[in-house]
């Protein structure tokens, strides 16, 4: 594998642990999971390539293909939202 191409898997596994780790209405910034990442990378290549290297877009396509993720990314994906949930309700 070429650097550039590990750069880039790189590049698009933080991205993917820091969609999968926020929540949808929060600015908050929370833990990221290497779970996440493992378990979206491939949702992420085929539901929303066009959207790296950007956040936001990752989150928000990722969001909006909910139906499409595989089990595993739709269970982490889900849990780490209720658990940032958890946290901004017990900040409040």
């Amino acid at each position: 594998m070429t650097t550039t191409r590990i750069s880039l898997i790189r590049r698009i596994a933080l991205s993917l642990i820091v969609a999968a780790s926020l929540p949808a209405a929060s600015t908050a910034s929370f833990a990221y999971s290497a779970e996440a990442a493992q378990m979206c990378t491939d949702d992420a290549f085929k539901l929303c390539a066009s959207e790296i290297p950007s956040i936001p877009k990752i989150t928000a396509c990722m969001r909006s293909n909910r139906t499409k993720l595989s089990t595993g990314c739709r269970a982490v994906m889900d849990r780490d939202l209720a658990a940032a949930k958890s946290h901004k309700v017990a900040a409040e």
